[in-house]
C-alpha cells in the first residue's frame, strides 16, 4: 500500500490544526511542534500535514509571498459524516465557496470552502447515497 502525505504551508500551525480538526469533527489536540502538525484519522492515517511558512529551507514552503496559496492545489477530502461536516463547515466560514450539490459524475454530495490560509477545500460524501 502507498499513501501520500499532503503538506501545505500555513501561517499559524496551531490555528490551522484546530480549524481542520473542527471541520473533520475530531477531538481537540495540539500539533507536535509550533512549525509542524499532522491531522490524523482515528486509525493513524495521515490526512493532512501543516508546515509553517519559512520554518525550514524547503523551496516551495519559504513564504506565501512566493506564490498564491492554493493556486494549483485542491484539497479533496471524502468524509463518512457529510451532513455533520457541512454543519461544522458553516461554523468555520462566513460563506461556502460551493453550496452542497450532487456531483453528476460521481453521484456524491459535495461542497467547498476556503481554509484560513486561502486553500480551496472540497468535501465529498464517502458514499453516493
Amino acid at each position: 500500500m502507498k499513501r501520500t502525505w499532503t503538506i501545505i504551508g500555513v501561517g499559524d500551525v496551531a490555528a490551522s490544526f484546530g480549524w481542520y480538526q473542527s471541520l473533520f469533527g475530531q477531538p481537540e489536540s495540539h500539533p507536535a511542534h509550533r512549525y509542524w502538525g499532522q491531522i490524523l484519522d482515528a486509525d493513524g492515517t495521515v490526512l493532512l500535514c501543516l508546515h509553517e511558512w519559512g520554518a525550514h529551507e524547503h523551496p516551495s514552503l519559504t513564504s506565501p509571498g512566493s506564490g498564491t496559496p492554493g493556486n494549483g492545489l485542491l484539497l479533496f477530502f471524502r468524509v463518512d459524516d457529510f451532513d455533520a461536516a457541512l454543519e461544522r463547515a458553516r461554523t468555520l466560514v462566513e460563506r461556502l465557496e460551493e453550496e452542497p450539490h450532487r456531483n453528476p459524475n460521481t453521484g456524491s454530495m459535495e461542497f467547498s470552502l476556503r481554509d484560513p490560509d486561502g486553500y480551496y477545500v472540497h468535501v465529498s460524501a464517502l458514499d453516493a447515497s
